[in-house]
C-alpha cells in the first residue's frame, strides 16, 4: 500500500479495487501525471477523469460552491457508488476535466481504494483500468489482461463487489440529472430529492461535450458481436440459426443453453456484478457473436441496459 502511493506520488499510474470496478489511478492533481492514463487506455482526450476522495474535507477542497443537492446526496450515499459533477476549484489541471469548469468526484466505499487515497496523499484520478472501450476489469487478471506493460503497479484487492460503475449526477444545473446510471438506482435518487432529470444521452443522444465519463464513446464492447434479446426464447432461435454456420456462440442469460458457452444469472442485481467478467470470459473463448437475455429498466436495470447497449454498438 506505501508502495503504491509512493508511485502515485511520483507520477505514475497504479491500478486499484474500488467496489465498483478498478480504476486506473494517478495523482489527481499532477496534470502530466494524469496524461498518462489517456495514453495508456488510448482514451480520447474529451472524455473527463473522475477524482476519488477519501473525505468529505477532499471533496470540498476540489469543488467551488457546493449545491443543496450535492450536500443532500454526499451525506446520503458516501462513501458509496455515486460520483457528483460539480464545480471546479481552480488547482485542478484542465487534463482532468477535459477543459470543463466542472468536476467529476466519487469516495468510494472500498477499504483499499480510501487506504490508496490516504497513502498517497493526493485525490487519485481514475478512470476504469482497462483499453478504451472494453469490458471495464472486476479482478486483478483483467487489469493484467489489457494494462501489462503499460503501468506501474496493481494493486490486488480481489473481486469487485458491485461489478457496475458507479452513477454519476450532475448538481450544477436547476434540476438534478443523472449522467449515468449505476450503482446507486435513480429511485433511490429520486427518494432523496424528488424527480430527477435522465440526460439525453441515456435515450441515444450522443452528448457533443461529455460532462462524465462513458457519455459519449462506445463503452464495455468486447471483441465479439454482442446482440440483445428480449426473451429467452428468442435467444433459442438466434442460436439455432447461427448453429447451421458453424460459429462459435456465446450466452449470457437466466437459463442454460446446450451447445453454447453459457454464462448465466439470478437477477438483474446479479448481472450487474458479474456483466463485465462474462463479457471477457466469453472473449477468451473466442466466440463470434454473444446473446444476452435483457433485464428490467428499473432500479439496477436502467444501469445494466446502459451498458448493454453500448456494448451492442
Amino acid at each position: 500500500m506505501q508502495k503504491a502511493g509512493e508511485l502515485l506520488r511520483g507520477g505514475e499510474l497504479v491500478a486499484f479495487p474500488t467496489e465498483t470496478v478498478y480504476g486506473l489511478g494517478a495523482n489527481g492533481l499532477d496534470g502530466e501525471a494524469a496524461k498518462k492514463i489517456y495514453e495508456a487506455k488510448g482514451r480520447p482526450s474529451d472524455n473527463p477523469l473522475i477524482l476519488h476522495v477519501a473525505s468529505l474535507y477532499q471533496f470540498k477542497e476540489l469543488s467551488g460552491k457546493l449545491s443543496r443537492s450535492a450536500i443532500l446526496l454526499a451525506g446520503e450515499f458516501w462513501p458509496g457508488p455515486m460520483t457528483l459533477v460539480v464545480k471546479k476549484n481552480k488547482h485542478i489541471p484542465d487534463v482532468v476535466t477535459a477543459g470543463l469548469d466542472t468536476v467529476a468526484v466519487r469516495y468510494p466505499a472500498n477499504r483499499d481504494a480510501q487506504e490508496l487515497i490516504r497513502a498517497a496523499g493526493v485525490p487519485i484520478a481514475a478512470p476504469s483500468a482497462n483499453l478504451s472501450g472494453s469490458p471495464s476489469p472486476t479482478n486483478a487478471r483483467d487489469v493484467l489482461e489489457d494494462m501489462e506493460g503499460r503501468i506501474a503497479a496493481i494493486l490486488d484487492g480481489g473481486g469487485c463487489s458491485v461489478g457496475g460503475e458507479s452513477t454519476i449526477i450532475d448538481t450544477t444545473t436547476n434540476r438534478v440529472a443523472i449522467l449515468r446510471p449505476g450503482g446507486i438506482p435513480v429511485e433511490m435518487v429520486e427518494g432523496l430529492l424528488g424527480a430527477v432529470q435522465l440526460d439525453p444521452a441515456l435515450q441515444g443522444v450522443e452528448a457533443a461535450v461529455p460532462k462524465a465519463p462513458g457519455m459519449k464513446y462506445r463503452h464495455y464492447a468486447p471483441k465479439a458481436k454482442v446482440v440483445l434479446c428480449q426473451t429467452f426464447q428468442e435467444i433459442g432461435a438466434a442460436v439455432r440459426e447461427n448453429r447451421g454456420k458453424k460459429r462459435k456462440i456465446g450466452v449470457i442469460a437466466q437459463k442454460r443453453v446446450v451447445g453454447c458457452f453459457s454464462r448465466v444469472y439470478r437477477d438483474g442485481a446479479e448481472l450487474a456484478e458479474k456483466l463485465f467478467a462474462f463479457l471477457r470470459d466469453l472473449d477468451r473463448k473466442q466466440v463470434e457473436i454473444i446473446y444476452v437475455e435483457t433485464v428490467l429498466e428499473t432500479g439496477i436495470g436502467l444501469a445494466v441496459m446502459n451498458r448493454l447497449r453500448k456494448a451492442a454498438r
